[in-house]
């Protein structure tokens, strides 16, 4: 490895040497604050204590947590100690975080006391995890596990003891698989810190910015801003999770300048009686994504915070931004300024180092603008291919571009318009819900002969979860019983929400070859829509 390769040891090495004294982190579950310089201390106790834990280069390492400093410092000490990140999405099922900790042989597990419990049952069933590390605060964890702080205070060795960046992968992030089983996205060094530069630079992010972590840590979306503050050497204040009242309450006391909010954040905390009482006048940009802002949320947003939202459009396999729409975007196009108010239905253009095309079926002619196709994407964040799934990679990897499985549009100033999804794939209030994972958990039930899954427009959510169930001769099962089966086996994000039961004489609509054809049963839902996404 040269050693000019990007490394994310240099994000905190900056803010540690230009910002030593300033305020790095702010947890407001634990009421801890703490300078940079002293969360490098931290990071780098920690990343040598790891060492100790009989852990190889490039063994990978679990979290599994609510949001809070102790977190974030992990996402520092493990590249930095050498082994690969894999921060677990918390609203899994047991048994689905058992096949992800399974899948890439985690060894040590770190937890919080909210899901101590859970960690200890995926231990149980993964061989090779050997140590559960408590992540609450003090040198006396729960019987079984190691002390997070005790680790934290091992005598730091030198920092390029281990060799580690470039293209070297930093953290593992799993992503729902169109075949019903999660796949780990390889993020590099290379690509986190590009993207950390990306959202610095689409967002002019500085040491002044109060950063507020009130979406889940867990999800890629809030790991730009995780690097892209430290290299500023702004300031990370955390909530556990979030609340619309607590989130208002510690913007106002904290005088947070920027955060990520999903667009069901940002409505709920509109629907809030609290929010005529609320000073959130220090907010001067949220990024919002992960599904798209129905306009009628976008305006009433922008009415009620002023001129400060930003759009984001990316995947996991990105690291994960690809396009933004500006907040100044946003402001021309409330005005009514054309083409910028028909671009506040985009998902804005691509970030600086990043190419985006859209390309037709063959994958190799660029569509004219108007023209809708799959949104290839081309830079330094795209991930280096999945975790031991050589077949998957080599369909999403061509000749260095990445396929999204998304369908756009671009117009001519390259303004990228998401119409659909190629993938079979919901988004429900932020979460990636991928149908095959629902329809393999339908399946198992005995009464079930067919179904199928989709989503359908949602209010609150953008989509829901509907499944369409043909059962078996002489039998039946209602609503409630397959959504309880369903519990047993899937997050809880992911179960059905409406549900069409059908008897034996009625079958689902088949192609030629047999196959069921789900989008006939999805199209009346979306009759009233200009898109097939919501």
């Amino acid at each position: 490895m040269s050693s000019f390769e990007p490394r994310i040891s240099w994000v905190l090495e900056r803010a540690a040497t230009q910002f030593a004294d300033g305020e790095a982190t702010v947890d407001i579950g634990t009421g801890e604050r703490r300078t940079w310089s002293e969360t490098r201390d931290r990071v780098l106790g920690m990343a040598s204590g790891l060492r100790g834990l009989g852990l190889d280069a490039g063994d990978r390492v679990g979290v599994l947590s609510l949001n809070s400093a102790r977190h974030l410092e992990l996402w520092f000490a493990i590249p930095e100690a050498g082994l690969i990140m894999n921060d677990l999405n918390y609203r899994l099922a047991v048994e689905e975080m058992a096949f992800i900790a399974a899948d890439s042989n985690i060894k040590v597990m770190f937890a919080d006391d909210t899901f101590l419990d859970a960690a200890r049952q995926v231990m149980e069933r993964c061989d090779d995890m050997h140590t559960i590390v408590h992540m609450g605060p003090g040198d006396t964890p729960p019987e079984g596990t190691t002390a997070y702080d005790t680790l934290a205070a091992t005598t730091p060795t030198p920092v390029d003891d281990i060799p580690v960046g470039g293209d070297d992968v930093a953290a593992i992030f799993y992503t729902g698989g169109t075949t019903g089983l999660p796949k780990g996205a390889m993020l590099t060094h290379r690509n986190l810190t590009s993207n950390a530069t990306h959202i610095i630079g689409m967002l002019a992010l500085s040491d002044a910015d109060r950063y507020l972590h009130c979406g889940p840590q867990f999800h890629l979306a809030d790991g730009a801003f995780a690097y892209g503050v430290t290299w500023m050497g702004g300031t990370h204040v955390f909530i556990p999770a979030f609340e619309p009242v607590k989130t208002m309450q510690v913007i106002e006391q904290e005088r947070i300048t920027s955060s990520l909010m999903v667009p069901t954040m940002i409505n709920m905390i509109l629907q809030s009686p609290e929010l005529a009482n609320a000073d959130l006048s220090s907010l001067r940009a949220v990024l919002y994504g992960a599904s798209p802002m129905p306009p009628a949320v976008q305006k009433a947003a922008m009415e009620a915070f002023g001129p400060i939202f930003a759009q984001g459009y990316g995947m996991t396999e990105a690291s994960p931004l690809v396009t933004v729409l500006s907040v100044d975007a946003h402001v021309r196009g409330s005005s009514g300024e054309e083409p910028w108010a028909s671009r506040l239905k985009s998902a804005g253009s691509p970030c600086i180092g990043v190419r985006v095309e859209v390309r037709r079926e063959d994958g190799v002619t660029v569509c004219p603008p108007g023209e809708a196709g799959e949104i290839y994407i081309q830079g330094p964040n795209i991930m280096k291919g999945y975790w031991n799934r050589d077949e998957e990679t080599a369909h999403a990897l061509v000749d260095g571009w990445y396929r999204s499985g998304d369908v756009a549009y671009a117009d001519e100033g390259g303004y990228l318009f998401v119409v659909d999804r190629a993938k079979d794939m919901i988004i429900s209030g932020g979460e990636n819900i991928y149908t095959t994972e629902v329809e393999n958990a339908v399946y198992a039930h005995p009464a079930v002969l067919e179904a199928a899954v989709f989503g359908v427009p949602h209010a609150e959510w953008g989509e829901s979860v509907h499944v369409v169930v043909v059962t078996k001769p002489d039998h039946s099962v209602d609503e409630a019983e397959l959504v309880e089966h369903c519990r047993t086996l899937i997050a809880g994000y992911k179960l059905p929400r409406t549900t069409d039961i059908r008897a034996a004489d009625e079958p689902l609509p088949k192609s030629g070859a047999g196959k069921i054809l789900k989008r006939d049963l999805r199209d009346p839902f979306w009759a009233d829509h200009d898109r097939g996404v919501n």
